[in-house]
């Protein structure tokens, strides 16, 4: 027994039975004297993730003075003595020591197919017959050294069960004990031995046999311990000599440890200690930074109140709301949780919603100011930059109603430039007395025209300078808006090329940069944001170019870690454009387009407004019907101006305003009313004194019908008579043709040059001054018509009697007229629009009765001569003298009759007459000389009458412009059958 705790090995039996060991021979190992230490926990504890988890746990390197059992995760001896295993491992004592020294689950490998019974099913079926056969043989003939061996067992288990049953029971209880006095009485019966103290024989021959039985008992207990001993002693001193080859095992895996941890620490001495200390002392350093800088915020952020204050007594809402989101998003994101700051994120709320008061009250005083200013300062836009700082923080706060503020106060200062206008003007005029007369329509009714013209000029170009300040003001509030617009439509493009960019660029900025513009933007110690603002542009700009340049340098992992580098220009443009544009807060697309129609309608409104002031100005004045009574040069004039203040007021807001041009259109239609009826009044004076005899014409009247032959169909100015003025001439001379008229009809033709002047000046007013015209041509036509040939002018006038003569002036009178229908015509048809040229029938219409007119008159002067024929030629005799005094008085009367007329009527027109007048005579001297029965016979009558004919021949061809006309006498007599 004491040679199986040597190292020496144990000499094993021969044979070859399975189971058994072999080792190899080998020199017993020299003795070492070492001092028993514990093995070191191999084990350390699981990585956190933090630095501190660098120096906490166990380590290969150092050694560890202070480690206890508790501080092994493998005990040997709770793994000696596991219950829960029936048997021992065959390889504990061969097993490497460490985490997988116990059992534990292996996890099956993804390598190698799941191998199931179905896979041995093809080889089972082979083998099955063989097994069969093997077992039955293995039946029949046992294995001999099987045989004996339990032959042999079952002897000496026999024997030595006969001879522990030699052995009284009580020794083999558990509950043993000789200090039980039972158990000891029962073990040594001293009631055998003599009691009275002597020692007689037979009690030392009792004793002795007693020792002899218990030694016998011994014997037989030791011999069947010894025979166990020898059944399991292979056994035995396998343990023992794999325990012995475990210990040098260990003391080799001891010393190769000890190498390693000598190498491992002169590893981690020159290069594990120095770079771990750079390690610990950068996340050191990133951590105070990111601390100072957190303390900076909340210093930041402790200021807001005060910033915001100081913003707000400036007039910088905008910074002041950009101040305040900032800071919430930073108070949501940066510093939630800090108990400091619990009430900071409602005292904000409630300080935006002041804001929100101040700034429409704010742009409220300052619509006040910029509208109700002189109009002639300048600049057009009053304080641009407030006004896009205003608007800007109205549109970020959705309060897209400030339009509405506007146009109030837009309609409030429209009406306060008409009183100053009207307040102005009435200080010039001393017939007005303000204290009496104190409304201001009651005071431009007591202005003369000139006056109230003046004032109305005036007020338009008021009205055009204030038009020019409400647009440049809202191209300003346009371009705040557009802006913003462009800056939501590309806050999306700028989001998706962020998503977009590849991660490689975000390692290169630390986290603790995220809140710098932040930073920069709160922290701007007493600058205005915007300067603020780009101080921190330009320092995210030189950073990037910094970063630009040491990326090809040697020294780009260092600037990466740098806590002062930037994200790059991508990064700091969102970032600006975030600030700037207030990309959460701003409104949608669809409401800033609907905010953009509001400000072209506003600037509608204001010129619907300017218009809507000017009709009161209009309809103040026209109440008392002075307009009515204008001349038409005034009228012309205040038209003019109208049309101007239109035309201006149309081209600034791309707009046409109807109501001003609907009161002027109003008026327009009073005043043709009212100057049709003048003229048409005055027309008809005229004709009711006419007396239709031929006046002189002056040369104002003869200049007139050249200017409207050349092609001017206006008033000319008149001239003041001067020394060498023409004098009046007999006859009015148009396109080489003379016209001997009245005076009414020079008169006519200047009040329908009037007429086209005032359409030429208003050309409004073309289809209701057309029909005007129309109704005065039919008037002249008319009246004229009762007047000559219905003999209206011998009770009107005074005449005796109307004469050839009258006649033939009127006709001629109605020629001239007709002349200049057509070049009427053509003047109101340039004045018209396409549509209206129906109207233009009114002019055939007054064409066809005016010539319907002349020829009724040039029947009149035949019928005259026709009457005189038939009561002369009645009385004719054929008998002498010759020739017969009736063709005296014939040839008298036509002579009397050309007189009269061949100074009117031009050559063609008096053959055309007296062609008319000789075909009356024939047919009247045929007649009678029918009755008379005179014919073409050759006799006596025949002569007669070819003499008086003959004289009539010869006094009619005698008449000026007659000589060549062809009276074809020979009609007179019946031709034969």
């Amino acid at each position: 027994m004491a040679s199986s705790h040597s190292s020496s090995p144990v000499p094993r039996p021969g044979g070859g039975g399975r189971g058994r060991i072999y080792h190899k021979e080998r020199e017993p190992s020299p003795p070492r004297c070492r001092p028993v230490r514990s093995l070191p926990d191999v084990c350390p504890k699981e990585p956190t993730g933090e630095g501190r988890g660098l120096c906490d746990g166990p380590s290969v390197v150092a050694e560890h003075d202070r480690w206890t059992v508790y501080s092994s995760k493998v005990n040997l001896p709770a793994a000696l003595n596991d219950p829960r295993l029936a048997k021992r491992e065959s390889d504990f004592f061969t097993k490497t020591w460490g985490l997988d020294f116990a059992e534990t689950e292996v996890m099956a490998s993804f390598y190698l197919p799941n191998i199931t019974r179905e896979h041995f099913g093809p080889y089972m079926q082979e083998m099955a017959q063989r097994e069969r056969i093997h077992e039955r043989c293995k039946t029949i003939c046992p294995n001999k050294d099987d045989v004996d061996a339990v032959s042999s067992v079952t002897t000496n288990h026999d024997k030595s069960r006969a001879e522990l049953d030699q052995v009284p029971k009580i020794f083999m209880k558990p509950e043993f004990a000789l200090e039980d006095p039972a158990t000891f009485n029962a073990v040594l019966p001293w009631s055998h031995f003599n009691s009275a103290g002597g020692k007689s024989s037979r009690d030392v021959a009792s004793s002795k046999l007693l020792q002899e039985k218990l030694s016998h008992y011994l014997d037989v207990v030791e011999v069947s311990i010894a025979r166990q001993i020898s059944l399991r002693s292979e056994a035995f001193f396998h343990a023992m000599s794999s325990q012995h080859e475990l210990q040098d095992r260990l003391q080799e895996t001891q010393r190769a440890v000890a190498v390693l941890r000598g190498r491992t620490a002169a590893i981690d001495r020159v290069m594990c200690q120095g770079p771990l200390q750079a390690l610990r002392t950068a996340l050191t350093r990133n951590n105070c930074v990111k601390l100072h800088n957190k303390l900076k915020l909340m210093a930041a952020v402790h200021q807001t109140q005060p910033t915001v204050q100081l913003l707000l007594s400036t007039s910088e809402f905008v910074g002041a709301l950009e101040l305040i989101a900032t800071t919430k998003e930073v108070l949501q994101q940066e510093l939630q949780g800090i108990h400091s700051f619990r009430h900071l994120g409602s005292q904000l709320c409630e300080l935006e919603k002041l804001i929100d008061k101040m700034m429409v009250e704010d742009f409220s005083m300052y619509a006040r100011s910029d509208l109700n200013r002189s109009l002639k300062d300048e600049p057009q836009v009053l304080e641009k930059e407030r006004l896009a700082s205003l608007v800007f923080g109205l549109l970020r706060q959705r309060k897209l109603d400030f339009l509405d503020i506007y146009n109030d106060e837009m309609i409030t200062a429209a009406k306060a430039i008409v009183a100053q206008c009207v307040a102005e003007s009435v200080l010039h005029i001393e017939e007005i007395d303000t204290e009496v007369v104190t409304k201001l329509a009651d005071q431009m009714r007591l202005m003369t025209f000139p006056q109230w013209f003046e004032l109305l000029k005036n007020i338009f170009e008021s009205f055009l300078l204030f038009l020019q300040r409400i647009k440049a003001t809202l191209n300003v509030i346009r371009n705040v808006v557009l802006e913003v617009l462009d800056s939501n439509q590309k806050s999306p493009v700028l989001e998706e090329a962020d998503s977009d960019a590849p991660g490689q660029e975000s390692f290169q900025v630390p986290q603790l940069l995220q809140g710098e513009a932040e930073l920069a933007y709160l922290t701007h110690e007493g600058l205005f944001i915007s300067d603020a603002l780009n101080e921190a542009q330009q320092q995210q700009q030189q950073r990037a170019v910094q970063d630009q340049s040491s990326a090809t340098g040697p020294s780009i992992q260092q600037d990466r870690t740098e806590p002062d580098c930037t994200s790059g220009p991508r990064e700091s443009a969102s970032r600006e454009q975030s600030f700037m544009s207030g990309e959460n807060m701003m409104p949608s697309e669809l409401e800033l387009n609907r905010v953009l129609n509001n400000i072209q309608e506003l600037l509608y409104t204001a010129s619907d407004v300017s218009h809507d002031r000017c009709v009161k100005v209009l309809t103040a004045r026209a109440k008392d019907g002075s307009l009515e009574r204008l001349s038409s040069a005034e009228f012309v004039c205040l038209s003019q101006a109208v049309d101007g203040f239109v035309r201006d007021t149309e081209e600034l807001c791309g707009r046409r305003s109807v109501s001003l041009r609907g009161a002027l259109q109003s008026q327009a239609n009073r005043f043709v009313h009212r100057f049709h009826e003048e003229r048409k009044t005055k027309l008809s004076l005229l004709l009711d004194n006419e007396r239709w005899k031929q006046a002189e014409v002056p040369a104002e009247f003869q200049n007139l019908v050249n200017s409207i032959a050349d092609g001017r169909i206006t008033l000319p100015e008149r001239k003041a008579q001067g020394p060498d003025e023409k004098k009046p001439t007999e006859f009015l001379f148009v396109n080489g043709q003379k016209y001997a008229v009245v005076g009414t009809v020079l008169l006519l033709i200047r009040i329908f040059l009037e007429y086209c002047q005032c359409v030429h000046d208003i050309p409004s007013i073309a289809t209701d001054m057309l029909t005007r015209l129309s109704d005065l041509l039919k008037h002249f036509n008319s009246r004229s018509c009762q007047l000559v040939l219905g003999a209206g002018a011998l009770q009107v006038v005074g005449l005796k009697t109307i004469t050839t003569k009258n006649l033939a002036l009127a006709s001629r009178c109605l020629q001239l007229v007709v002349l200049y229908i057509p070049i009427i015509r053509a003047h109101f048809e340039t004045k018209l629009q396409p549509k209206q040229f129906s109207v233009l029938r009114h002019f055939d219409h007054i064409t066809k009765d005016y010539n319907d007119h002349i020829a009724e008159i040039s029947a009149k002067l035949v019928a005259i001569m026709d009457s005189l024929f038939e009561k002369v030629l009645s009385k004719y005799e054929v008998k002498a003298p010759m020739p017969s005094s009736c063709f005296r008085t014939v040839c008298k009367q036509m002579a009397k009759m050309h007189e009269a007329i061949s100074e009117l009527l031009p050559e063609e027109q008096t053959q055309m007459l007296f062609l008319r007048i000789n075909a009356s005579f024939k047919m009247h001297l045929k007649r009678q000389l029918a009755r008379l029965g005179v014919i073409n016979d050759g006799g006596p009558q025949h002569g007669l009458v070819v003499v008086d004919v003959a004289f009539y021949t010869e006094n009619v061809q005698a008449l000026k412009s007659l000589e060549r006309l062809d009276l074809n006498m020979a009609e007179i007599w019946e031709q034969k059958r």
